[in-house]
């Protein structure tokens, strides 16, 4: 027998400490290592963050310039709206199927792989300490 006395709460209690485990390696490990990417679809957001941020900084500084040009502020403006529109159906795509970033990113280290499987032998042969660097020699004569 134990002396413990069992509660609601106690099931949760595991679950709250692991909770905070977690919370404080992750604190611990994103001051050592600085902020960790996130899934594939969050850095897609933070790249299209970035850029309309790039394209709205010289725009309002451009702006106040008096040798900015019509055609300079238009393009800079259809430059944003194109990153606007991106970003809108990117997050349309994001919504309504949220894992498909992170399968994107990871088939694209499967086929990374592949290639490398590919031309590993090839690209050793290439590489031989021959003065041509194993080539072959085509006589166009």
């Amino acid at each position: 027998m134990t002396d413990r006395i069992e509660s609601p709460h106690d099931s949760d209690a595991w679950a709250h400490a692991c909770a905070e485990d977690l919370a404080a390696e992750k604190a611990r490990r994103k001051a050592q290592y600085g902020a960790q990417p996130g899934t594939a679809a969050e850095e897609l957001r933070r790249l299209f963050d970035t850029v309309a941020e790039r394209f709205a900084g010289p725009a309002t500084r451009v702006a106040g310039a008096a040798a900015a040009g019509a055609a300079t502020s238009a393009a800079q403006e259809m430059a944003r709206q194109f990153v606007v529109t991106a970003r809108q159906a990117t997050e349309a795509l994001v919504e309504r199927n949220p894992e498909l970033f992170d399968h994107l990113a990871a088939a694209k280290e499967e086929l990374v792989a592949a290639y490398r499987a590919a031309v590993q032998r090839d690209e050793a042969r290439w590489t031989k300490d021959e003065p041509d660097g194993g080539a072959e020699r085509i006589d166009l004569d």
